[in-house]
């Protein structure tokens, strides 16, 4: 986040630490939920005193998508009312725009996702003659075939990925791990990227992530680098719709569902906590059966 974000949130927490005693594992849920939103202030290009009611809405929705727990979001929202609220009242900023900020109660609509024929298109962008070309090909390839949460993807480190036996191992929220199968298609480009895109991106430095820059060679993607190059590629492909890293994982879901996987092997991959969160999928294949219906039966 910004310089003076961060201070903002320094300051914050030390409000929690200190004047309102706040126990440990509290100030550190707080800081948590605080990075998320100083990351998506990130993602604005604004700080975070900048950020408007339209944005926070916005956020919400997102961290809704992603398959956090109604709690989960709750907490968040609470602790970004109590953030602005601190602001307002230390005289760092005149109005809160969480002030009355609320979680929504449940999905106000279901998730969006690609259908095969967009996927196809999307994958096909990439020019994989030149080293990120191959990079943002594998990249798009290895989301789609697993469905992790992007900053899962980048923060893949080489030892992660098991090309041989055809799986990887995903660090998630809470630093729980998980393995997830891996596809031949996707298997195939990671392959011929670490073969000889990889390195050409390097540029003989060293790196612990497996997906790294194209620019200042040696560090790792960034979520809002990655976010840019999916854009990018989206509109290439004549995609109307709004693209996002986590409708990739939408679409990964949606598909296995509608081809028969087992709801609970999907949400291990997904590495959704309850399995309530991963029915949400059902919800879609519901509703795309009934638009089938409609659109096909003759007495419809």
């Amino acid at each position: 986040m910004t310089p003076s974000s961060s201070s903002l949130v320094d300051a914050y927490l030390t409000h929690l630490a200190v004047e309102r005693r706040l126990a440990a594992n509290s100030v550190e849920s707080y800081a948590r939920d605080l990075t998320i939103l100083g990351t998506f202030g990130v993602g604005l290009g604004r700080p975070l005193e900048a950020l408007t009611r339209e944005d926070l809405e916005g956020l919400v929705r997102d961290l809704m998508a992603e398959g956090r727990s109604p709690r989960s979001v709750a907490r968040a929202v609470a602790c970004f009312r109590g953030f602005y609220r601190f602001l307002v009242i230390d005289g760092r900023t005149q109005t809160s725009p969480a002030s009355d900020l609320r979680p929504p109660r449940a999905w106000k609509t279901l998730p969006r996702y690609l259908s095969l024929e967009d996927i196809d298109r999307l994958l096909a962008q990439p020019d994989t003659t030149t080293p990120r070309g191959l990079r943002d090909r594998a990249l798009i390839e290895l989301l789609y075939a697993t469905g992790m949460r992007v900053s899962e993807l980048i923060g893949l480190r080489p030892a992660d990925v098991n090309l041989e036996a055809s799986y990887l191992t995903c660090t998630g929220k809470g630093d729980k791990q998980r393995i997830v199968p891996i596809g031949d298609e996707a298997a195939l480009w990671v392959r011929r990227y670490l073969s000889t895109a990889r390195g050409a991106l390097l540029r003989k430095r060293h790196s612990t992530r497996l997906f790294v820059n194209a620019r200042g060679a040696g560090r790792g993607l960034t979520r809002v680098g990655f976010w840019g190059v999916l854009k990018g590629y989206a509109k290439q492909a004549g995609l109307t719709a709004a693209i996002s890293p986590h409708m990739l994982r939408h679409s990964f879901a949606t598909h296995l569902l509608e081809r028969g996987a087992d709801l609970r092997a999907i949400q291990m991959m997904l590495g959704h906590a309850d399995l309530s969160t991963t029915q949400i999928y059902t919800h879609v294949l519901e509703q795309r059966m009934r638009s089938v219906y409609d659109q096909f039966h003759p007495r419809a």
